[in-house]
C-alpha cells in the first residue's frame, strides 16, 4: 500500500504542468527617472532627431535621439476629464497621482472645481512624491521652469489652480480657507534636490520676489529646517556638499532658452542638473526616484519658434543619454515621456537631407518647382514655405503672406491667429528601459504612467 501512494505521488509530481512552477520573481527597480519633455509630441522628436544630426552635418533622418534606443514603447493618452486637449497640470497630475483629473488643477481630484480652495482640500489625490520619502527613498526634482511650474510641482503639491505659485497669486476670495501657495508647500516638503528657476516666488520684495510679506524667505527657513543649502548658480551648485540636501534656484523665473545661452553663464543646463541629481540621489542605500523636466520645449513651441524647441529637445536628449551613461541598467528604470503635444507640423516634399529649419527644397527631378534639389518649391501664392510650421499662433498671416522665416531664431508662420500657440492633442511616446519597462507598450492612458513606476519599484501587483 505505501508503495503504491509512493509511486503516485511521484507520476503526479511528475504531471505537473510548466505554467504552475513557481515563476521567477520579476527584477524591481532600486531606482526610477521620469524624464518629462514638456509638450514634447511625436512631430517634435522626428524634427529634434534631423535637426541634431544636421548640427554635426548629417543628412539626420538616419539619426536617433538617446532615448529612441530604448527596448519598449507605448503610445499615451494624454486628455484630461474635462478637456479634450490637456494641459501640464492634469497630465503632470496624472503620471504622479494615477487619476486623470481637470485641466488646470494639481494633485485634486476631477470632482474639485478649479479655482475653488474648499474643493481642492476636499479631494487630496496621493502624491509620488510623499510616497517616495515615507518608503524611505530619496526624491529629486529637475526642471528648466519655475519649479513651482505645473510639471515639477506636480510630485509634491496640490493646488486648485496651477497658477497659485505665490501666496500673491491667490484670489483674495480664496486666500485664508486653508489652501497653501506651491512655493510653500515646496517649501514644507521633504525632499533631497530640487533644481530649476522661480526664485521669485519663494522672497518677498525686498529680496526682488513675490510675496506678500516683503521680508520673506522661504528658501533660508527651508534649509534651516532641513540642514540644507541653497543654491542660485551652477558653480554654487557644484561646489554644495553632496551629503546635505540641496535647493537650487537660477532664475527669478524660468532658466533661459538654449538657443540663447552665453558660454560664461552662470546657470546650469539641463544636463548639468540631471549629473548633480543623480550623483546625489545615488548615494541613498535605499534607492530615489527622479523626475526631469525639459520645460521650455513647450514654451518654445508656444512661441512659434520651432528652432528654439528642437534645442531645447536636443538638450534634453543629452541629459537622458547622462542619465543612461552613469547609472546601472539592472536597477534603475528610465521612462521618457511627453505631458502633451502641440499643433507642431512637418510639411511639404522637401528633399532627403533638406535644412529642417529652412524652407521646403525639392529632390531633384520631382517635377516640383524648381526640381533642381536646390531652388524652394512655391506655394500657389508664388511664395517659397518652410518645412516646420503650426496650426496656430503668433506667427499666423493675415493678409499677404511674406516671404518665411527660417533658422534658428525664427518664428515659423501658421494658419490660425492666436496669441500663443496652443498644445495638440493626440497621442504621445512613452520609451522605457530598464526593470519594469516591458510594461510601456500598446496604447494605455496616462494615469497607468503611475501604476508602471509603483509596480517597478515593487509597490504594487
Amino acid at each position: 500500500m505505501t508503495r503504491t501512494i509512493f509511486a503516485a505521488l511521484l507520476l503526479a509530481s511528475a504531471c505537473v504542468p510548466a505554467w504552475a512552477e513557481q515563476a521567477p520573481a520579476e527584477p524591481r527597480a532600486k531606482n526610477v527617472i521620469l524624464f518629462i519633455g514638456d509638450g514634447m509630441g511625436i512631430s517634435t522628436i522626428t524634427a529634434a532627431r534631423i535637426y541634431e544630426a544636421q548640427k554635426r552635418g548629417e543628412p539626420g533622418e538616419e539619426n536617433r535621439l538617446s532615448f529612441e534606443t530604448f527596448p519598449n514603447v507605448a503610445l499615451v493618452k494624454t486628455y484630461n476629464t474635462n478637456a479634450q486637449v490637456p494641459d501640464s497640470a492634469g497630465t503632470a497630475t496624472a503620471i504622479h497621482s494615477g487619476r486623470k483629473t481637470r485641466i488646470g488643477v494639481l494633485g485634486i481630484g476631477p470632482e474639485a472645481v478649479k479655482g475653488v480652495c474648499k474643493d481642492a482640500l476636499e479631494h487630496p489625490l496621493p502624491l509620488l512624491g510623499e510616497e517616495v520619502k515615507a518608503r524611505g527613498l530619496a526624491l529629486g526634482i529637475v526642471t528648466t521652469t519655475r519649479i513651482t511650474h505645473a510639471t515639477p510641482a506636480s510630485v509634491y503639491a496640490r493646488s486648485a489652480d496651477r497658477d497659485w505659485e505665490s501666496d500673491t497669486n491667490i484670489p483674495a476670495d480664496q486666500q485664508g480657507q486653508g489652501c497653501k501657495d506651491i512655493a510653500l508647500q515646496l517649501s514644507e516638503a521633504r525632499f533631497d534636490v530640487a533644481l530649476g528657476g522661480g526664485s521669485a516666488m519663494f522672497y518677498g520684495k525686498k529680496a526682488g520676489g513675490r510675496r506678500g510679506d516683503a521680508a520673506a524667505d522661504l528658501a533660508a527657513a527651508w534649509a534651516a529646517k532641513n540642514g540644507g543649502v541653497v543654491v542660485k548658480t551652477a558653480a554654487e551648485l557644484a561646489a554644495a556638499p553632496m551629503d546635505k540636501p540641496v535647493l537650487g534656484l537660477f532664475n527669478p523665473s524660468h532658466m533661459g532658452f538654449m538657443a540663447e545661452r552665453r558660454p560664461d553663464s552662470p546657470e546650469p543646463t539641463l544636463t548639468d542638473m540631471t549629473a548633480q541629481a543623480i550623483a546625489r540621489l545615488a548615494a541613498d542605500p535605499d534607492g530615489f526616484y527622479l523626475m526631469v523636466e525639459g520645460g521650455r520645449i513647450d514654451h518654445a513651441h508656444h512661441a512659434g519658434q520651432a528652432g528654439y524647441a528642437l534645442e531645447e529637445t536636443v538638450e534634453f536628449a543629452r541629459a537622458v543619454q547622462w542619465a543612461i551613461d552613469h547609472t546601472d541598467p539592472a536597477e534603475t528604470l528610465i521612462l521618457v515621456t511627453a505631458d502633451h503635444s502641440h499643433v507642431f507640423t512637418i510639411a511639404g516634399y522637401p528633399r532627403r537631407g533638406n535644412d529642417i529649419l529652412g524652407l521646403v527644397v525639392a529632390h531633384e527631378g520631382s517635377g516640383e518647382d524648381g526640381g533642381d534639389g536646390i531652388t524652394p518649391v512655391l506655394a500657389a501664392d508664388g511664395k517659397p514655405y518652410t518645412t516646420l510650421g503650426y496650426a496656430n499662433g503668433p506667427g499666423a498671416v493675415s493678409g499677404e503672406r511674406p516671404v518665411p522665416q527660417t533658422g534658428l531664431a525664427a518664428r515659423q508662420q501658421s494658419l490660425v491667429p492666436t496669441g500663443i500657440e496652443t498644445h495638440g492633442g493626440e497621442d504621445v511616446a512613452l520609451f522605457a528601459t530598464g526593470p519594469g519597462a516591458e510594461r510601456a507598450h500598446g496604447v494605455i492612458e496616462q494615469n497607468l504612467v503611475y501604476s508602471i513606476i509603483r509596480k517597478a519599484l515593487g509597490w504594487e501587483d
